[in-house]
């Protein structure tokens, strides 16, 4: 090595790697050291925020030193690979039937499910079931199977677009109002005809946290069912909410004790506690996912079933959520879920004592809550104002205008999910406090930034 090529020894911040690397976005030409690439990332990243303070992100962002380790020494697990790692296989199999267990599946040993990189791949995964099986009774009974349509509510995620888009379903929004701020069976009728594949139930709307009443739109459909023969199935994206009802709310009629749920989801990633990303979804049963959305593949040396949209994928996750399974068990979850809504009430309650602000919801459903403005408050600053105002302080507080109907009101949102504490609660509650009053303070409007980037669910 020439005396003018780096080494360890040669100071981090001279060499050549860091001089040249803003010149061009390209492949560098020669290899660098190792600690040079590190400290590199490490000065990109050092700009992103601090994701404890994180309140817009429902994705988990802490676990215990334990299942960091864990995670360390299984990422170059390979879950596609069930010949190689067969026990990482068995284990996922174990996750998705307590999860049947979970959500009150007749009989768990009768389910079937799958884990997913995310709760999006998840939903697609359901909604294909939902199309597949459609297309078949139509094919059964003579009939065309063209334009299938969805029924959700206005406040979807936008996961439920995509999978509409890509798969050829026509989206059947019911819009959400004041009076109606979830799809609560209220005209679900005039949405649905003959080729609608399903109806779309959220626990926990991403919009607010709210939960959509499952039961009221089976019900709804049990009675849509009765006058025009049309028999149309539930899926419920519960990302969020099917890992917190059941130890918050256990006797809320959600899952599959409503005849009508064929499939749930969820996030591993979110409630279920675990790093991103993972998601799971469970049919009731197995007659409910069709047998030609299933292929056997030849891989490694060994013949699997796969039903996803993804292939290789880390299997790491997984073994991450059964850690979690066995670390707190039903006790463990219910004190978990139950510390972070008692966090999202105390926020709530604290702002709703603010005079600038109204309440959309408290936190009771999932631990997520929002507020608007207040009517007549002020025409000097708005909500997305405050959320500047807040991010200059490290707290991430999205604003965001609801959907459709309402697509004039301006909410904000709180995410409360594990590691944010009471004491930390209260340090942002100092803060909005703070925040308000320099804002009530302005003699005059703050310009308007048409440029200002929405926030993105």
């Amino acid at each position: 090595m020439t005396s003018d090529e780096p080494s360890e020894v040669t100071p981090i911040f001279d060499r050549p790697l860091e001089e040249r690397i803003r010149a061009y976005k390209r492949l560098p030409e020669h290899p660098s050291l190792p600690r040079t690439a590190e400290q590199l990332v490490r000065d990109e990243i050092m700009l992103d925020g601090n994701a404890r303070l994180n309140l817009a992100t429902f994705v988990g962002t802490w676990m215990e030193p334990e299942a960091r380790a864990l995670y360390s020494d299984a990422f170059d697990k390979n879950i596609v690979d069930k010949d190689e790692y067969p026990q990482t296989a068995a284990i996922e199999e174990t996750c998705w039937r307590i999860l049947a267990d979970l959500w009150n599946a007749p009989d768990a040993a009768a389910a079937i499910g799958t884990s997913t990189i995310g709760s999006s791949e998840a939903c697609m995964l359901g909604g294909l079931a939902l199309k597949r099986r459609w297309q078949h009774a139509r094919t059964a009974a003579g009939l065309d199977t063209e334009r299938p349509n969805l029924v959700m509510s206005s406040a979807v995620q936008v996961c439920w677009e995509k999978f509409c888009n890509y798969f050829d379903v026509e989206p059947r929004f019911v819009p959400i109002s004041e009076e109606h701020p979830t799809l609560d069976g209220h005209d679900l009728a005039s949405h649905i005809d003959e080729r609608t594949i399903g109806v779309v139930a959220i626990m926990g709307v991403t919009y607010t946290g709210m939960y959509e009443p499952v039961a009221a739109i089976s019900a709804a459909l049990d009675d849509i069912h009765q006058k025009t023969g049309l028999d149309v199935p539930i899926h419920v994206d519960g990302a969020s909410g099917a890992m917190v009802a059941p130890f918050l709310q256990p006797d809320l009629a959600w899952d599959f004790r409503l005849p009508r749920v064929h499939s749930i989801n969820t996030s591993g990633h979110k409630y279920g506690l675990v790093y991103p990303g993972l998601g799971w979804v469970v049919w009731r049963n197995a007659s409910l996912l069709p047998d030609d959305l299933i292929f056997t593949v030849s891989y490694l040396g060994g013949e699997m079933p796969t039903f996803a949209l993804n292939f290789s994928r880390p299997g790491a996750q997984v073994l991450l959520q059964y850690y979690q399974f066995l670390r707190l068990g039903h006790a463990g979850y219910t004190a978990v879920q139950r510390e972070s809504q008692r966090v999202a009430l105390h926020l709530a309650h604290g702002i709703d004592a603010m005079d600038a602000f109204d309440l959309w919801n408290d936190g009771s459903d999932i631990p997520v809550f929002a507020w608007r403005l207040k009517a007549g408050h002020t025409k000097n600053w708005t909500l997305y104002d405050l959320q500047d105002r807040l991010r200059m302080h490290g707290w991430l507080v999205p604003a965001y205008a609801m959907p459709d109907d309402l697509a004039d009101v301006t909410v904000q949102r709180i995410v409360v999910r594990i590691g944010l504490s009471i004491d930390l609660a209260e340090k942002l509650l100092a803060e909005i406090r703070t925040q308000v009053r320099y804002l009530d303070r302005l003699d005059s409007p703050l310009p308007d930034d048409a440029n200002r980037s929405g926030f993105h669910h």
